[in-house]
């Protein structure tokens, strides 16, 4: 049997269905066309919305004052910080040879430009410092220098005084340094030599053994030191030697320095502290900063002062630095940088949350821009050393880091840094 398809009337005759009416069929057409428009005049409000919010927000950023671009890394200098965000700092250093004339720091500010203005790095004159020692006289170069010396000194600043020898290399004038060749007759021929550390000098029948200054020969043929310090000539051979302060290694050419503090060999007195440097040490005992009004602090530690508790009403008092430290790093001359030296850090006590700002900075001691301080992360803030420092020198620099909760200023730590510049670079 052939199946057929049903029709409306199947529905409203033939079995236990209604059709719906044709009213009612158009009444439900007319709602559902009504509800479309709606939708439609919604959308269409929506996205005249969008668009004329978009419109107020390029007008208000084509009225920002254009960004300055001079917070770029100067000339023969570089750049710290990649952020531009509202009170984010940027830092600019100098290469070796120049100097920076301008602000070291810059801060982006609430109007999109940089704070201060641009920074130059100059070239500095390596002969200001008159580097050459003994009567050495300085000659400029490319961001270099040379000394020349005069007689009978040596090195890179003159400070080495070479061996004077005699110009017919008599022995009678330096018997220690000329010595007579050992000599046989061979075939009645005279074969002549001399010992190690000695070559011939010399007529065939008036030869003498001159001591080779090994010092001298390294040094001209630039193949690489003999003596990480000092080169000392001796009949025959040579050994090397290290400034006071400082001992041989057993390889017989580098430099160690003696800790005189930890193998008590100082004379520091009762109340004070040892602190060993490159070549020598130093007696410190810091103290804690003065009392005035309602602010005044106890010593801790050796090193350390805090604040007593301040009066409810002293804002001058919650404003002072809750605590003080005191660091002394020491550090070979001409330290390659960039270089960190130090780093701050808060630290929650246990059942209690910390802060949700840190801010650092440095408060004191950088007027030449030797130092610069930047958040290595979200809690930690680091001292940088941006330019070379040759020594022996001291430098004194301050570093602060504010706690901040909710925007609210909680508290600030400063730490005072003591850097001790060897004369030396080991």
């Amino acid at each position: 049997m052939r199946s057929r398809a049903l029709s409306c009337s199947d529905w409203c005759t033939g079995q236990n269905y209604s059709c719906m009416d044709k009213h009612q069929v158009v009444g439900v057409l007319r709602q559902m066309e009504k509800f479309l428009k709606g939708q439609e005049m919604r959308f269409t409000e929506g996205i005249r919305i969008m668009k004329s919010k978009l419109a107020a927000l390029q007008n208000s950023v084509s009225k920002l004052p254009q960004a300055d671009q001079s917070a770029e890394a100067p000339t023969h200098g570089r750049k710290f910080g990649s952020k531009y965000a509202v009170g984010h700092e940027v830092h600019f250093t100098c290469s070796q040879g120049y100097h920076l004339v301008g602000p070291g720091t810059r801060v982006c500010q609430d109007n999109g430009s940089w704070s201060g203005i641009s920074a130059i790095c100059k070239d500095v004159s390596e002969c200001a410092s008159n580097p050459c020692q003994n009567g050495g006289t300085c000659v400029e170069g490319v961001n270099q220098y040379k000394c020349t010396c005069p007689q009978n000194w040596s090195g890179s600043h003159c400070q080495h005084q070479t061996q004077t020898a005699p110009p017919e290399w008599s022995v009678m004038n330096d018997p220690a340094f000329s010595r007579r060749p050992r000599c046989a007759k061979v075939d009645q021929a005279q074969h002549c030599s001399c010992d190690a550390g000695f070559h011939m000098s010399g007529t065939s029948d008036k030869s003498i053994c001159q001591d080779v200054n090994e010092c001298e020969v390294y040094r001209l043929d630039q193949g690489g030191k003999l003596c990480v310090h000092e080169c000392v000539n001796v009949p025959g051979s040579y050994h090397c030697s290290c400034p006071s302060g400082y001992k041989l290694l057993p390889d017989g050419r580098s430099c160690e320095d003696v800790d005189e503090c930890l193998s008590q060999q100082h004379n520091c007195s009762r109340g004070t502290t040892c602190i060993n440097t490159g070549g020598g040490f130093q007696c410190v005992n810091p103290e804690c900063p003065r009392s005035h009004g309602n602010i005044s602090y106890v010593k801790t530690s050796p090193f350390q002062c805090e604040r007593n508790p301040c009066p409810m009403d002293s804002r001058s008092c919650h404003l002072a630095p809750k605590t003080v430290s005191f660091h002394y790093l020491s550090l070979p001359s001409n330290l390659q940088t960039p270089a960190t030296l130090f780093r701050m850090a808060t630290a929650a006590a246990p059942g209690r949350t910390g802060p949700d700002s840190l801010r650092f900075g440095i408060v004191g001691g950088n007027s030449r821009s030797i130092f610069i301080m930047q958040r290595s992360d979200r809690q930690t803030g680091e001292l940088i050393l941006v330019q070379q420092l040759r020594g022996p020198q001291e430098i004194s620099v301050d570093v602060d880091m504010s706690e901040y909760s909710d925007r609210t200023f909680q508290a600030k730590h400063v730490a005072k840094v003591h850097v001790l510049v060897s004369p030396y670079n080991f």
